[in-house]
């Protein structure tokens, strides 16, 4: 019979997925000879065998890829036939001469079998905190080079015990060459200590437990860092662990065993609850209950939505097992559970997340009362992602654990870039042929220690991606820390850099997401921003094609008085609307004091009152007007505050109508919003109040857009900016702007806000070098 052979190379997520197993199960289905490895490229195969075999494997590699697997491209050439007689898993090739191609999966949750088996009285793996399989478990926090082989991940302290090896080297069994097989024999091990670094006696989860319904704060190392938990109904806990952090009011995520165990507390639709049990465990925004704010106090004040996740690692089921007086087998997963623990990540102040053991025990000093610890190393820190949904999408608001690592696709191949994002929701990213590969969250680069993560990352994924890049990519601001590196960057490495405005990255990103590269106009709202001419932009109507972007129009430019202070203090922006309209008479009446006072004397004489054009100190003035929030305790907080108003109207009465003359739209495109604003008083109605606002917003924005899109023949728009997280904002734009028959692009892979920007930033990059 006649035999042909062909070497195949299959590219993508294929390393650490179980692909290589899978290959060696279709080759003896099909009776095929030749064998299967892991290189920096991805997978390569040389198969030999009848034709028909041959083809149908080709076709299967795509149609049957296992379920973390992502195929991106499968490439066949010819051979002649070496007369192989059987097929087998050759050892992995590390070098390669183009470099790596492929890409490391992210780390997901423990899937349904090891969930039996963690469970199973009988088995070997009874209640063993790293239990995984090819299916589930960490990868990209594990690893510390490509390919993707148990030598390099931190598992390589830990050789496997006969049975584990076993399992290791047998087709049949689902951990047959899973690099993060391991067993309570071979490891690794928990170790809970106290506050001192003493170890704790007993059963470490059964002590961690204990702790936390006595009362204590826990941190628990997590797949990307530890987390700072507690009980999430023990006020005083909560109000302790806030005392600690210095986290006076920003909200707190909790974890369940499962979706039953959150509906006291929180409302979760079908789509949410697919979020929450997907593999990729993030934290997800829902609506509380009536009764839910008040059953836990203190987790997310004054707020409509709960932040909340289920377990990811065996660790997290484990201590909802022993709470559940560990029951055999799985069956109690699917009953609601009455331990609710807050899962914050485990940082003091604005930090990154702590990492390592030793790093808990100093950096968490006075936070934490015990540390619940292993020995397997996480390599790279990886915060949880956060998501939210707007009607049948879903936003990100935070893309990290879970996604990271996954590539996102670019409508065409070009120079590898390498962009340094934002100074704010820092996230940077590497272009690799048609792909674009994000970092994990990083965080705001205002201190040292975000800084040094920040060139950690970087050096990482170059390393991990093997990219040298033939571009760098920064903001225009020349006093962020990612503008300074970028630049420092390029000239050790004799690079050219490119510089992108602000808000133009913010629109590039949704164009390279969605493979745009035809001219369109892009509605950029955000808090602030540099902008081409050296002034804070932030309410941007742009027209952007590539590299190219031109200025429309923007809002009218308000003072911040005090400068960056005015972003803190809602109250400056409400000032600064009145003196605008030409009330200062009413400055000291709606805001008795001496400040106020100060502050009408610098908005009348101009002084340390640069002016912006942004849309966050919009929404700031509207909150401060209608006495919703005067100094703010964590980001964007006046302006979810005025959200929540606005929704408890919306939800109980509809939404209100527009009020007539509330906007008006210069000549030069300038739209100009102090008309709503002066229609907002403290005090009375301020749900319907914050509601008309909305309501006048959208329609004002809607229009401003759509005679944009008149004048220059466009009728398709990308948003991008941070106040798009506003629910009401965004869910409304977009419907209005549909129904005058324009075409909406929002983000879908990344979030609108500045954690975006570095994939806008590439993506310019990359058209500049075309154009």
């Amino acid at each position: 019979m006649d035999r042909i052979a062909r070497r195949i190379r299959v590219a993508g997520i294929v390393q650490g997925v179980g692909f290589r197993p899978f290959v060696w199960r279709l080759a003896q289905e099909l009776k095929l000879a030749g064998w299967v490895r892991n290189d920096a490229e991805g997978v390569e195969i040389v198969s030999e065998g009848a034709p028909v075999q041959v083809d149908t494997l080709l076709h299967r590699l795509r149609a049957e890829a296992p379920p973390l697997a992502r195929v991106d491209t499968v490439h066949a050439e010819a051979l002649a036939p070496a007369g192989l007689i059987n097929f087998f898993i050759a050892e992995s090739y590390g070098n390669s001469v183009t470099g790596a191609t492929t890409a490391i999966g992210p780390d997901v949750a423990v899937c349904a079998d090891c969930l039996a088996e963690l469970f199973d009285p009988a088995g070997r793996r009874w209640r063993h905190a790293f239990i995984t399989c090819t299916h589930c478990g960490p990868r990209y926090t594990v690893t510390r080079a490509l390919p993707y082989d148990r030598p390099q991940t931190s598992l390589a302290p830990f050789p496997l015990c006969p049975d584990c090896a076993i399992e290791y080297g047998s087709p049949a069994n689902r951990r047959f060459h899973a690099e993060t097989t391991c067993c309570p024999l071979c490891g690794p091990r928990l170790s809970l200590l106290d506050a001192h670094g003493e170890a704790i006696a007993g059963d470490p989860i059964a002590a961690t437990l204990h702790l936390l319904q006595s009362g204590a704060i826990v941190a628990i190392k997590g797949l990307g860092g530890f987390h700072l938990a507690c009980d999430a109904r023990n006020a005083e806990a909560v109000e302790q662990l806030r005392w600690r952090k210095n986290r006076e009011a920003k909200p707190f995520a909790v974890m369940a065993a499962n979706v039953a165990s959150l509906a006291p507390y929180a409302i979760s639709s079908l789509q949410e609850q697919a979020l929450l049990e997907s593999r990729e465990r993030p934290v997800v925004l829902l609506r509380t209950q009536p009764a839910g704010a008040s059953a836990l106090p203190g987790v997310a004040p004054s707020l409509l939505w709960l932040g909340a996740m289920l377990p990811t690692t065996p660790i997290h089921f484990l201590l909802f097992h022993e709470a559940a007086g560990r029951p055999g087998g799985s069956e109690w997963l699917a009953a609601a559970q009455d331990l609710l623990l807050v899962m914050t990540s485990a940082n003091p102040g604005d930090e990154p997340i702590v990492r390592t053991g030793a790093e808990a025990r100093t950096r968490l000093a006075g936070i934490a009362d015990a540390i619940l610890d292993h020995d397997r190393d996480i390599v790279c820190r990886c915060d949880d992602s956060v998501l939210r949904t707007q009607g049948q999408t879903t936003q990100f608001i935070r893309r990290s654990r879970g996604y990271s690592s996954a590539a996102i696709p670019l409508a065409h191949a070009g120079p590898s870039v390498l962009a340094f994002g934002a100074h704010l929701k820092s996230s940077i990213c590497v272009t690799r042929g048609n792909e674009a590969f994000l970092s994990p969250h990083i965080g705001d680069l205002d201190n040292a220690a975000t800084c040094d993560f920040f060139d950690e990352t970087l050096e990482r994924m170059l390393d991990l991606l093997e990219v040298k890049p033939d571009v760098v990519a920064h903001d225009l601001h020349p006093d962020y820390y990612s503008t300074r590196a970028a630049i420092a960057f390029a000239a050790r490495h004799v690079l050219p850099s490119v510089a992108v405005a602000h808000h133009h990255a913010h629109i590039a990103a949704v164009c390279a997401e969605h493979g745009r590269r035809a001219p369109l106009l892009g509605l950029a709202l955000d808090g602030v921003g540099l902008g081409p001419d050296g002034t804070a932009w932030g309410g941007e109507l742009l027209s952007v094609q590539g590299a190219h972007c031109q200025r429309l129009g923007h809002l009218r430019l308000l003072p911040l008085p005090g400068g960056d202070r005015a972003a803190r203090e809602p109250w400056r922006m409400a000032t600064a609307v009145l003196h605008a309209q030409g009330r200062q008479a009413e400055i000291g009446a709606r805001f008795p004091g001496a400040a106020a006072d100060t502050l009408a004397t610098m908005l009348e004489r101009n002084i340390n009152c640069p002016r912006t054009s942004s849309m966050g100190r919009v929404f700031d003035a509207a909150a401060g007007l209608l006495g919703l929030c005067t100094h703010m305790q964590y980001e964007a907080q006046a302006a979810i505050l005025l959200e929540q108003a606005a929704t408890r109207h919306i939800e109980r009465q509809g939404w209100p109508p527009a009020l007539d003359g509330g906007w008006i739209i210069g000549q030069e495109g300038q739209l100009d919003l102090l008309p709503v604003l002066a229609q907002l008083e403290g005090a009375d109605e301020v749900d319907l109040q914050a509601a008309r606002f909305h309501a006048t917003l959208v329609a004002a924005l809607a229009e401003w857009v759509g005679k944009a899109a008149q004048s220059s023949g466009l009728s398709t728009v990308a948003f991008g900016g941070g106040c798009f997280f506003n629910a009401l904002l965004f869910a409304g734009l977009r419907q209005s702007l549909e129904q005058r028959g324009m075409i909406v692009l929002a983000p879908l892979s990344l979030s609108p806000g500045d954690a975006g920007i570095a994939l806008g930033q590439a993506w310019v990059a990359i058209e500049s070098l075309e154009s």
